[in-house]
């Protein structure tokens, strides 16, 4: 047990060694060279989350299993430092997906360090519930059920970073600046409490652009294709296996 919870405090001392570096790095950067390096921070969170989910939909149902095995395998065989490294190796690189997405988050949101740190405070609270609930067996939330929300919730995330990752795009002149196409306003205005929240959440716009809604229909395309290629691929390894 101590190899195994010095390596995850290892890894967690890895993921704020990233935060810190890049926190130091980009306060280094002059103005114009700060927006380009949170712009980059936007877009790599934002491929990040997709990757993540992809991966999650592969992997996540035998995850626990296999480093379940392979903690066993190095407990068998008395290679206690292996035990070390490999949650070591687990625990850093959730955590420096989760610095890099913490990081192009708060450039996305532009809040302060008060609501950042709340956001932080309730999210871990939201998680520890999430998973107290689920060691109940199901009974009250089921881990399919927590999976797809989860995703659902990571895919309209990851597009509200894209969304104003190709903002930045457009301000540098990488993009070109089109005139708006609809008005929902009234409706829900995203400059409001409300429409701005649904806004930092799903990439919402009230008042959308040519490039924003190119945005939304290539994002969503792509991971439709890649849900379908996806599904397709585990499907033709489940009948290899069966």
């Amino acid at each position: 047990m101590r190899y195994l919870w010095g390596g995850v405090l290892a890894g967690l001392g890895g993921a704020i060694a990233l935060s810190f570096v890049l926190m130091r790095f980009g306060a280094m950067l002059p103005p114009e060279g700060q927006d380009y390096f949170q712009a980059g921070l936007i877009l790599i969170a934002a491929l990040l989350i997709v990757q993540m989910v992809f991966w999650m939909r592969r992997h996540g149902r035998a995850i626990k299993q296999r480093l379940e095995e392979q903690l066993a395998d190095h407990l068998r065989n008395g290679r206690l430092w292996g035990i070390f490294f490999l949650a070591q190796i687990a625990v850093m690189r959730e955590g420096a997906e989760a610095v890099i997405f913490l990081q192009g988050s708060i450039a996305a949101s532009q809040g302060t360090g008060s609501d950042i740190a709340a956001g932080i405070v309730v999210a871990l609270a939201a998680a520890g519930f999430a998973y107290i609930i689920l060691q109940l067996g199901g009974r009250y939330l089921s881990w399919r059920v927590f999976f797809f929300l989860t995703e659902l919730m990571l895919l309209f995330l990851a597009c509200a970073l894209f969304v104003t990752g190709t903002g930045y795009l457009v301000s540098f002149g990488l993009l070109p600046y089109l005139d708006p196409l609809w008005d929902t306003s009234l409706l829900l205005n995203d400059m409001s409490r409300v429409g701005g929240v649904i806004a930092n959440l799903t990439g919402y716009r009230a008042v959308p652009d040519g490039v924003t809604v190119s945005t939304w229909i290539l994002y969503w395309s792509a991971i439709a294709i890649g849900y379908r290629v996806q599904t397709r691929r585990i499907h033709d390894l489940q009948k290899e296996v069966a």
